[in-house]
């Protein structure tokens, strides 16, 4: 078995161990659980000791893909979490299919520093701004379907996605007024559904 379907197996057994996380997908920014912590209640010291923290954890993980030689920036996103992204030469196995191996690197690397630190804080781990880009086509698809529910009076339902993609719309419509949005469906065909506002 290959490394990247290991990778691809580990998400598919974890999706039950994060499931909890879903009921917070549509959580407005600032609100957390008790386990998070504010990216504004941390020192720069906190900080800086979060990401050594997953830069350790990843570049040791990286090790068991033979990518060769890669760089890591990091770097603050816009709600605060940290992103590290991954650049170098073929690193396409650290993507996987439909980005599954990517999205277990990052459950890891996420768990990994958790249990580091104490506390909840999310880390964000993108190759060569694979997730950018995905977040971008997503953030499109909401817009889209939002201007189709609103202008139909109907609900538009979306594919199945992960809790890290249904979170991606449910942020990018929460500001607007015209549609809710809601997640529906168990275990992989867990989707969102954009309704419109009578």
């Amino acid at each position: 078995m290959s490394v990247e379907e290991s990778a691809e197996e580990s998400v598919e057994s974890t999706e039950e161990i994060a499931a909890p996380e879903e009921a917070n997908e549509a959580q407005p920014a600032g609100k957390s659980k008790a386990s998070d912590r504010d990216p504004m209640d941390l020192t720069d010291e906190e900080l800086d000791q979060i990401a050594d923290t997953a830069i350790a954890a990843l570049r040791d993980i990286l090790k068991y893909f033979n990518v060769g030689e890669v760089t890591i920036d990091e770097y603050e996103g816009d709600e605060g979490e940290l992103i590290l992204d991954i650049t170098g030469d073929d690193l396409a196995v650290l993507i996987g299919r439909h980005g599954r191996t990517l999205d277990a690197l990052q459950f890891v690397i996420s768990a990994i520093t958790v249990r580091k630190i104490g506390f909840r804080f999310p880390v964000i781990i993108d190759v060569e701004g694979y997730k950018n880009r995905q977040r971008e086509k997503l953030e499109a698809l909401a817009r889209s379907s939002a201007n189709k529910a609103a202008a139909q009076h109907r609900n538009v339902k979306l594919r199945p996605m992960t809790p890290y993609e249904r979170r991606i719309i449910h942020v990018a419509l929460r500001d607007d007024d015209r549609v809710d949005t809601v997640s529906e469906g168990e275990g992989s065909a867990r989707h969102v559904i954009v309704m419109p506002v009578d």
